[in-house]
């Protein structure tokens, strides 16, 4: 008699846990994978020079003939920025809704990725695509992007709910409201594992809806006599179309400023995701052929990117747009975690302009695309988990939704930590192992070649400067044929400091004879020797300690 198949079931998270952004989870049943998500994140100060962080694939290369495909819930960079760089070495079939597949789309295009090296395949909410051991079933949900679904994954152990990024919104600003009922149908069939958004797990209540905003936009544009510029996430479809329609109240013109802004806007008019009457729209050349009053200027630099158009303006930067006195100027975001300085100088930068500037903390200007504990508890409820994992958030946030689902009655919480192996099968759920997960850092065109070691010379260097030593000897008789001459960046000024340069002279000549009597002759040694006796040296008469860089050249 043919043995009955032993059905496993893993659950890795490879990045969004225990941090903002770069989500990745990867789903693993029997011999098949599909990951969800596949984003990126913000450097942390300590990251000198770091563009971006990217998700470590290294799990999903080695097990590179198992991935089936890479499924989408939205089109935000923390959810799809990192496919660029994962396609070099994971280039699977990308399943996602029409306005997450244009955004892909921009980003491979900026990449000079081919278009039609890439699989690319276009979903709607209630769309069901299968493999071997699961089929993928997509959920309408609402958030702070259009186009945003939830997935459930149908396992032979019952399916698995991944929410995505969401909110209870009954009014959206475009299409119909999450689809609570599908939701509840399949917490009637039994629930094997949810996967929740707990980003929003510390506030109580329910986040305002989207449609909040759009009357604090229309009392601003009526107020403002000037010009208004606003300033959000380029993804932000809901957000640019209130825009939008409280500038056509008033009778304004619209114009787009910033790369990506202009390109996102539009790709979504393209589609038609925002929606806009003939002849609003303008170029940035044409803005001197109307009255300030007549005037709203949509931009990048919510976040206070030092490159950003709004960033640019509040310098005196721009090339073609300056903040003139009576500019109303609205931030319609809150600062991601980390940015928060950013967003400030930008704010106070502007002020100094003369803008009358509007952000969260004194006008109703923005509200959340992530659901509260009241609707968490409602997911929660409608779809009766067996075992409930909290994603997307910081330890805090994913330790508060672990307390809202026990609250709930719920027994079997696991809070994850990215590479954390969940192993669930017939018997039960427990953590098995860990895989290789953690950060890649892209700086410039190099991606991960920049470690722990490259960024603690890096700190090293910001924070005591560099000491170079140049000299060069004659490999026969090991006399000094020229040096030693000293430069330093970050460390000292040189012409202030003859007395110190003089000294450290000595201290290098010291070694130098040191050397000589005791036959060191190896380059290498010479340099360590060197470097420990500087290092001394410096630190004695400087309290620093900066990067020593010997240079012995032998002729």
């Amino acid at each position: 008699m043919k043995k009955k198949q032993e059905h496993r079931i893993r659950i890795i998270p490879l990045g969004g846990l225990n941090e903002i952004g770069k989500n990745m989870l990867v789903v693993e049943v029997n011999d098949e994978i599909v990951v969800i998500d596949c984003g990126l994140a913000f450097p942390e100060d300590e990251m000198l020079g770091v563009d971006l962080v990217i998700p470590d694939i290294s799990y999903l290369i080695k097990n590179k003939e198992k991935v089936r495909a890479l499924i989408l819930t939205h089109g935000h960079e923390d959810h799809i920025g990192a496919i660029p760089y994962v396609l070099r070495d994971l280039n699977v079939p990308i399943y996602g809704t029409k306005l997450t597949l244009g955004l892909v789309e921009i980003k491979l295009i900026e990449f000079g990725i081919d278009l039609n090296s890439v699989k690319l395949f276009t979903v709607r909410a209630g769309d069901v695509i299968s493999f071997n051991n699961m089929r993928i079933e997509f959920i309408r949900t609402t958030h702070s992007i259009a186009d945003s679904v939830a997935v459930a994954i149908h396992t032979p152990l019952g399916p698995i709910v991944h929410t995505g990024d969401f909110k209870v919104d009954f009014t959206p600003i475009e299409g119909e409201p999450i689809d609570l009922i599908r939701f509840a149908e399949l917490g009637k069939q039994g629930v094997l594992a949810l996967l929740c958004d707990s980003t929003n797990a510390e506030r109580p209540g329910f986040t305002l809806s989207e449609k909040t905003v759009g009357a604090t936009f229309d009392r601003i544009f009526s107020q403002a006599q000037g010009r208004v510029i606003v300033a959000t996430f380029s993804s932000h479809i809901h957000r640019v179309q209130q825009v939008i329609n409280s500038a056509e109240k008033q009778g304004r013109k619209i114009c787009v400023l910033g790369r990506s802004m202009v390109n996102v806007v539009n790709k979504a008019l393209e589609l038609g995701y925002l929606k806009m009457p003939d002849g609003m729209l303008i170029d940035v050349d044409e803005l001197d052929n109307y009255p300030p009053n007549k005037i709203v200027l949509i931009t990048t630099g919510s976040q206070g990117e030092p490159m950003s158009a709004l960033s640019r303006m509040a310098s005196a930067e721009h090339k073609k747009v300056g903040i003139i006195p009576g500019d109303v100027v609205i931030i319609s975001a809150a600062p991601i975690p980390g940015n928060e300085k950013f967003v400030n100088r930008v704010i106070n930068d502007l002020f100094k302009q003369g803008a009358q500037v509007i952000y969260e903390d004194i006008d109703d200007i923005h509200v959340s695309g992530h659901a509260c504990q009241e609707e968490i508890k409602l997911i929660h409820n409608l779809t009766r988990p067996k075992y409930s994992i909290p994603v997307h958030g910081e330890f805090k946030h994913l330790i508060h939704h672990a307390k809202l689902a026990m609250e709930l009655g719920e027994k079997n919480v696991f809070v994850l930590e990215n590479g954390k192996v969940l192993e669930i099968t017939k018997d039960g759920a427990k953590v098995v192992g860990m895989v290789q997960a953690g950060n890649v850092l892209v700086d410039g065109l190099g991606v991960g070649d920049v470690g722990n070691v490259v960024l603690r010379d890096r700190r090293h260097l910001a924070q005591d400067g560099l000491f170079i030593v140049v000299l060069t000897i004659d490999s026969s008789t090991r006399d000094v044929i020229s040096g030693p001459d000293i430069i330093t960046r970050g460390f000292i000024y040189i012409r202030e400091s003859e007395p110190l340069i003089e000294e450290a002279k000595r201290v290098i000549k010291d070694v130098l004879y040191f050397c000589n009597k005791n036959d060191i002759t190896e380059p290498n040694a010479i340099k360590v020797i060197l470097k420990d006796n500087l290092r001394n040296f410096l630190f004695e008469k400087t309290r620093r300690n900066p990067m020593i860089i010997p240079i012995i050249t032998e002729i």
